[in-house]
């Protein structure tokens, strides 16, 4: 696309002549370009999953609205994500006035030096454009971030080197703000900011403008705000002061997904999981579930601390470990494929530790034992979704008369799924789980391993770290319920 060079040149040609006709605010210039890609019926926020109904249309009034937008939600929301998304809908290319750090347009010059270099030059007034991406500005909140830093200040050596009082508009160092004008200014974790310079950003809200060290400077800069917070936060680390909460247009909540394959969906879109590898990778979707239902799990229980969330990032990073598990399990063995087992998750745990928060019963219980509780919670929630007790009835009973089962880890899906086969009824309960383009033995080694750790899960046998799959101990009194057909198996 080729560019012009001048303002003269600029009103001339058809293409880019309205551009110089009239200056379009940025709000304006978002809402046009969403009104299109709404009538067009495009996807407004590619890769952004089980907000269609929630978020994604408060957030498309907002932008309509012209309001400046806080989205607060728990960590791992796609918060950060969807501002970012929110460049598509700026212009691809705008021109500015060469050599302004504030991106000044030629209609509407803000900044001292462009004011006076618009009377001098006139239709020579030369010009640049700037993409789209040069007009997002993002910065992530701290207590050490100044007003100077989102704002800007005086500079002294600028002063002096240009022979200005300190009084003169031509020596401000322009913070990050001024330097996304015409654009979008996200700032990330608000609260973390001190009251001091949540304060400094009141007059950019309502009025517009900015006002450095006293001096009367007024610039109207033409920015969308867009900020990002954790609700507890509120009362955590900082919170947000009530008039500047009071200046924000619109408070979107964020939320976790509400099923299981939205999160899944999700999960196998942000995870690496489709790897190059010499050997090919098969996953039978029970092993997408039950590391889906493990965050889910985690969401609820009373060890993990509710306030602080679970992040999606938990089963993302489950998911890639749990490959790579399989991965070094094939490369030992030498064995054709990579398949990873429901057991690999007893031994990524490494992975689930680092992303919960626990509350002090948990502490006390320990990471290992919390996640240990997770899994087993969430294994026993899948069993139940695909088998009724009684259809697993010859397994328990094989365990109940002194049968033992060990599952190494290191040992080829062959060997185990011969192991697998010495339990009746256990190898034909598994063939449901039987999926195409997947090696059979891989799926019924992985059906199997939801069926006895469903059953460890009811307690209806034991899972020993040593000893394996062995008959169980006394069941426990909220297990047990009247008219169990396992019951006289344990009297």
């Amino acid at each position: 696309m080729e560019f012009p060079e001048t303002l003269g040149a600029g009103k001339q040609d058809p293409h880019w002549k309205q551009k110089f006709s009239r200056y379009e605010s940025v709000r304006d210039e978002i809402r046009r370009n969403l009104l299109n890609k709404l009538r067009e019926g495009v996807p407004l926020f590619p890769g952004i999953h089980g907000y269609d109904d929630t978020v994604i249309p408060a957030l498309v009034d907002a932008l309509l609205a012209r309001h400046n937008i806080i989205l607060l939600g728990l960590r791992g929301q796609a918060k950060s994500r969807i501002i970012r998304q929110l460049i598509q809908f700026l212009d691809e290319w705008v021109p500015t006035i060469e050599g302004c750090e504030i991106h000044d347009h030629p209609v509407r010059p803000i900044c001292a030096r462009c004011r006076k270099l618009v009377q001098e030059a006139g239709d020579e007034l030369p010009l640049t454009f700037i993409h789209r991406e040069e007009r997002f500005v993002e910065k992530l909140a701290t207590p050490d971030v100044t007003v100077a830093d989102l704002i800007g200040d005086i500079d002294p050596i600028r002063a002096v080197r240009e022979g200005q009082t300190l009084s003169s508009e031509s020596i401000i160092h322009f913070g990050l703000v001024p330097r996304a004008h015409r654009g979008i200014f996200a700032l990330n974790e608000l609260p973390d900011l001190s009251p001091k310079v949540q304060v400094a950003l009141f007059n950019i809200m309502q009025e517009g403008d900015i006002q450095i060290k006293g001096f009367p400077v007024r610039l109207r800069v033409d920015v969308l705000l867009v900020f990002t917070a954790n609700p507890e936060d509120y009362t955590a680390r900082g919170k947000i002061i009530s008039p500047l909460k009071d200046r924000i247009g619109s408070e979107i909540r964020t939320h976790y997904p509400h099923d299981r394959e939205v999160g899944k969906r999700i999960t196998k879109q942000e995870a690496w999981w489709q790897r190059s590898l010499d050997q090919p990778v098969y996953i039978n979707e029970i092993v997408f579930d039950c590391i889906e239902e493990i965050a889910r799990v985690a969401r609820e229980d009373p060890h993990v601390d509710q306030r602080s969330g679970v992040s999606q990032r938990l089963p993302i990073t489950l998911l890639e470990v749990v490959i790579s598990r399989a991965e070094q399990r094939a490369v030992r063995l030498s064995e054709p494929y990579v398949a990873p087992r429901l057991s690999d998750l007893f031994s990524s745990f490494h992975a689930l530790t680092g992303k919960l928060e626990l509350e002090y019963e948990g502490e006390v219980r320990g990471a290992e034992w919390v996640a240990q509780s997770i899994v087993r919670e969430a294994m026993g929630r899948l069993f139940k979704e695909y088998f009724r007790v009684e259809e697993c009835l010859p397994v328990a009973q094989w365990f109940a008369r002194g049968g033992q089962l060990i599952l190494p880890e290191w040992e080829t899906t062959t060997n185990i799924l011969n192991t697998l086969e010495r339990v009746p009824g256990l190898i034909q309960q598994a063939r449901r789980f039987v999926q195409n383009g997947i090696p059979e033995e891989v799926s019924l080694v992985v059906g199997a391993e939801l069926i006895l750790n469903g059953l460890w899960a009811h307690r209806y046998i034991t899972r020993h770290p040593e000893r394996g799959y062995i008959r169980a101990e006394a069941r426990q009194p909220e297990y047990s319920d009247e008219g169990d057909p396992f019951s006289p198996l344990f009297q």
